[in-house]
């Protein structure tokens, strides 16, 4: 797995000297070597990278990587250049026009998102080919709900979208009363018209920031 570099190793680099962390290691290790997963190795911490610490504003959390080949680059929601919008992703895009106004862009590469400061969280970070949920319950919910705490612990206002169950779940690990919890239904087709239409997380959360004196979150993604 690559390495995490700067504030963020600051903040949760103990995490692998933690015994969960071996065996996940050796597990994720044995998984790359044995069969074909998702994302690429050099992906896995994405989110970590493109987003440090002290930039961010916002935290979108998914649950796993896509497990079809091509999709998962290491953020939740987002496919690189050139891939097929995922039906979750279209729905926020949906949103965000009703929202705010956003065109619905031909792609659905949201590394814009992450240089504006999302950080664009799954739970799990790793997932074998065509299936899904294969690597919960590794220790990865161990290391990514160190993340939430580390961003929980900035002493400074900042967002976070929590759609669907698993998401709202981790609202129990959130107690910093600067910062915004907002919580919806998952933008899934099974699910997005039972709240997730007319959420309005994006005006919130950008009346939020604003607020409180940061910039806002440029949500448009450009067509490619």
């Amino acid at each position: 797995m690559p390495a995490i570099e700067g504030d963020w190793l600051q903040a949760i680099g103990d995490e692998f000297k933690k015994p969960y962390y071996r065996t996940l290691y050796e597990f994720v290790k044995n998984e790359y070597e044995h069969y074909r997963v998702y994302p690429p190795s050099k992906d896995i911490f994405n989110a970590l990278h493109l987003t440090p610490l002290k930039k961010v504003k916002v935290v979108i959390l998914g649950q796993d990587p896509y497990h079809e080949e091509g999709q998962a680059h290491g953020l939740s929601f987002s496919v690189p250049e050139g891939e097929t919008i995922p039906p979750s992703l279209r729905n926020i895009y949906k949103e965000l026009h009703n929202d705010l106004g956003c065109r619905i862009p031909n792609n659905g590469y949201l590394k814009k998102w992450a240089d504006e400061g999302v950080l664009l969280l799954n739970s799990v970070l790793t997932v074998r080919s065509g299936a899904a949920a294969s690597h919960q319950n590794k220790g990865w919910e161990i290391f990514t709900d160190r993340i939430i705490k580390a961003v929980n612990d900035e002493d400074r206002p900042l967002v976070y979208m929590l759609w669907g169950r698993y998401a709202r779940a981790k609202k129990a690990i959130l107690d910093n009363e600067k910062q915004l919890i907002l919580e919806a239904a998952h933008p899934s087709p099974l699910s997005a018209n039972n709240g997730f239409f007319g959420c309005a997380h994006f005006s919130k959360c950008n009346a939020f920031l604003e607020k409180n004196g940061l910039e806002p979150i440029d949500w448009q993604i450009e067509d490619i």
